[in-house]
């Protein structure tokens, strides 16, 4: 199973339908929602902790209801998720799930995607979950937990620097992966992979669900 996070990121994009993802937003003991997410979330019989957004989505009846958890960004340079992930930087969090930034508008899938690698030095640990897999970007050589036969993908959204991979059944070796499909459909061979970095590498790692999926170191 993926680590419980004390935080959620719930985005606007496809709502969680899984156990596990729901499982997962349901133990967060702090949900920060973007403001075009707050009504899925009260539908699901969730309360967000904070709303966070130009509040341009959020419908009148949730702005009475939530004024005092609304935090309003009116910054039009950036979107609702990095707002998002902004604050729960500056509230001090350091382990955050990302969810809801997938599904939908495929332009801003792949935005939303880009930003988790974009912010991942500003916390311990930060993921983002779909209800079909998972992404966890590395900032050095790392080992992640698996099993046999789990389907893996590896991205260089700023090719730069090497890579190599072990445990994986089409090993990749001091490559430097330039297109974004070079590191896709790859698979497990065992209970765990790593994937070593060189000092400018940076890789958003894409693994199935089903599996176990957190870090071992």
């Amino acid at each position: 199973m993926i680590a419980p996070y004390n935080c959620v990121i719930m985005a606007n994009g496809s709502f969680p339908q899984t156990a596990v993802s729901l499982n997962l937003l349901r133990q967060a003991s702090v949900v920060i929602a973007c403001d075009g997410v707050v009504a899925a979330l009260d539908k699901a019989g969730i309360t967000p902790t904070a709303i966070v957004g130009d509040l341009d989505s959020l419908p009148s009846r949730f702005r009475n209801m939530y004024s005092d958890r609304i935090h309003l960004v009116e910054d039009q340079e950036i979107n609702d998720l990095t707002k998002s992930i902004l604050f729960a930087c500056r509230s001090g969090q350091q382990e955050v799930l990302i969810m809801g930034a997938t599904g939908l508008r495929e332009d801003h899938t792949l935005g939303n995607i880009s930003l988790l690698m974009e912010h991942a030095a500003l916390f311990r640990r930060i993921e983002m979950l779909s209800d079909y897999g998972l992404f966890t970007p590395l900032l050095k050589t790392s080992t992640l937990c698996s099993s046999p036969g789990m389907q893996v993908s590896l991205f260089s959204l700023s090719p730069s620097g090497t890579i190599s991979t072990s445990g994986l059944r089409w090993p990749i070796c001091n490559r430097q992966l330039t297109a974004w499909w070079q590191g896709t459909l790859n698979e497990a061979t065992g209970n765990s992979f790593t994937v070593t970095l060189s000092m400018e590498a940076r890789v958003l790692v894409y693994r199935t669900l089903g599996i176990p999926a957190k870090k071992t170191v």
